[in-house]
């Protein structure tokens, strides 16, 4: 695909310095051009745009609405290529680096504790882990490899079982009365705290143990279970999680079961690479890392 109407790099770059100073000479001073050639470079952006950028009012330089706008977007494409040159010089010519995308609480929790050593083991494959709510697309180049949770299928990719979880109602302990409490049902009493990706658990809880309660569905909600959590620790209800991922604060004492009921959840957690890089030495090695730590 033809790009014919992109403008080049030192053009934004002079008419962000411009943007930024509010003056030429000063733009021109911190990019070791003359004036001329940065007044030249804006004019031409100007001429590509069909938008003055610049105006002067009582003498004084002002950007336009226009050149507002486009200025936050220069920003945004500046940023990212200098994040990317050093992203890149990061690294040596013999490196490699393997993007790995995982739920929050689950890469904080899990995986991450099962890294350690990975480093002296595969000196030359620099991991670059990011937090992803919703399974990702493997057609974007970013993701080399996923773990999620779900059903165990993804279009394209082949996936392997981590583990399965139960889901536990659990609160500070000085929610909970000192005589405790008598049955389930008591639990709507207290705030259920919601996690947003897990919407019906409160439900399928309750159903698990032969009830239907119509409050399951209220109360406040939190898009990862790190915050759940958190919230729940503070006291401000009860939450329901996965009991693996709770298992430090349960041990030490700050949650502690608000019932003691574990709910089987109906998915487990996954990792999946796409099919085509499945003998890619560095997801491999990830592959064959993760099998042996979990």
């Amino acid at each position: 695909m033809q790009r014919r109407h992109l403008p080049s790099i030192t053009a934004m770059q002079c008419f962000e310095a411009v943007a930024r100073h509010l003056s030429f000479t000063r733009a021109a001073d911190e990019l070791a051009l003359t004036q001329s050639a940065v007044s030249k470079q804006v004019a031409q952006l100007e001429d590509l745009l069909q938008h003055s950028l610049f105006r002067r009012v009582r003498r004084r330089l002002q950007l336009t609405p226009a050149g507002a706008l486009y200025l936050a977007e220069v920003d945004k494409i500046l940023n990212q290529l200098e994040m990317s040159a050093r992203y890149l010089r990061s690294y040596g010519g013999e490196t490699e680096v393997l993007r790995v995308a995982t739920p929050p609480t689950f890469g904080e929790r899990w995986l991450v504790p099962r890294l350690k050593g990975w480093r002296l083991r595969f000196p030359n494959i620099h991991l670059d882990v990011s937090s992803a709510l919703e399974p990702v697309d493997f057609r974007d180049p970013r993701h080399d490899v996923a773990l999620f949770y779900g059903h165990g299928s993804w279009p394209g990719a082949e996936c392997e079982l981590l583990l399965h979880e139960h889901m536990v109602a659990v609160c500070a302990p000085d929610l909970l009365p000192a005589e405790g409490i008598a049955g389930p049902e008591q639990l709507v009493d207290f705030v259920l705290l919601q996690n947003t990706t897990r919407p019906e658990s409160w439900h399928d809880w309750y159903a698990s143990l032969g009830r239907e309660e119509v409050h399951s569905h209220h109360g406040p909600r939190f898009d990862t279970f790190t915050l759940c959590a958190r919230a729940a620790q503070e006291g401000c209800g009860v939450a329901l999680l996965p009991e693996f991922l709770v298992a430090e604060e349960l041990a030490s004492g700050r949650l502690v079961l608000a019932w003691p009921h574990r709910l089987a959840s109906p998915h487990a957690y996954w990792l999946a690479y796409p099919e085509q890089m499945a003998e890619v030495p560095k997801v491999r090695s990830f592959i064959e890392w993760i099998r042996e730590k979990a």
